[in-house]
């Protein structure tokens, strides 16, 4: 989706979805509000089904993105070999299990062996599969392997700390609950390597 801005008198939205996926969702998303007992006629609902189903689409656009093409995308030879790391990378992704969102932050690092990518493939890599129905065990794995297999690097290193709804607004209702999940690979299996990775993404540089 594009959004482009116009003239001083305000702002021209140009949106582009493919119309039949459009169609169908607004479909089924005004039945769902029919089956709820709401009129789907009435003002505020007039628009909404197709509204929700462009909103659906923009938040699974992870599944049009290839993680190895992001990184191949910007991968150049490097003699660094420390540990590179990119934390507090915003995330939004959806539950598959009750398609309510969960959000959060990812920590990940790797280590070069020949290669590095741009910093901000990195935070793309976590939307590629962030953006999609997920479960956060699987989507830390994900991110992990796409790195691992697109730069082969000598360990990677992927935490996520996230706030699932389907938590908070329904079943138990834990506000205040937080999720983390880790994955580590080569060097960072290595309790020596881990334990640095974990108290740098904890730290507050000044």
């Amino acid at each position: 989706m594009t959004i482009k801005i116009s003239s001083s008198v305000g702002y021209k939205k140009s949106e582009d979805y493919n119309t039949e996926i459009t169609d169908g969702l607004s479909q089924n998303y005004r039945s769902i509000i029919e089956l709820l007992g709401e009129d789907a006629e009435r003002e505020g609902l007039l628009k909404t089904p197709e509204r929700v189903a462009k909103a659906m689409l923009y938040m699974m656009q992870g599944y049009e993105m290839d993680a190895n093409e992001i990184l191949n995308s910007a991968k150049f030879h490097e003699s660094y070999s420390e540990m590179v790391i990119v934390k507090d990378i915003e995330l939004y992704s959806m539950c598959e299990h009750h398609m309510l969102p969960f959000f959060g932050k990812a920590h990940v690092a790797y280590i070069p062996n020949g290669y590095i990518t741009g910093l901000s493939k990195i935070a793309r890599v976590v939307d590629c599969f962030s953006r999609r129905l997920q479960v956060q065990e699987r989507m830390t794995h994900q991110i992990l392997d796409a790195i691992q297999e697109t730069l082969n690097p000598l360990g990677v290193a992927v935490v996520i700390e996230a706030k699932h709804l389907c938590m908070m607004m329904r079943g138990v209702s834990k506000q205040n609950s937080v999720t983390t999940t880790s994955a580590f690979s080569g060097q960072f299996e290595a309790n020596e390597t881990r334990s640095e990775f974990l108290r740098l993404i904890a730290a507050t540089l000044n």
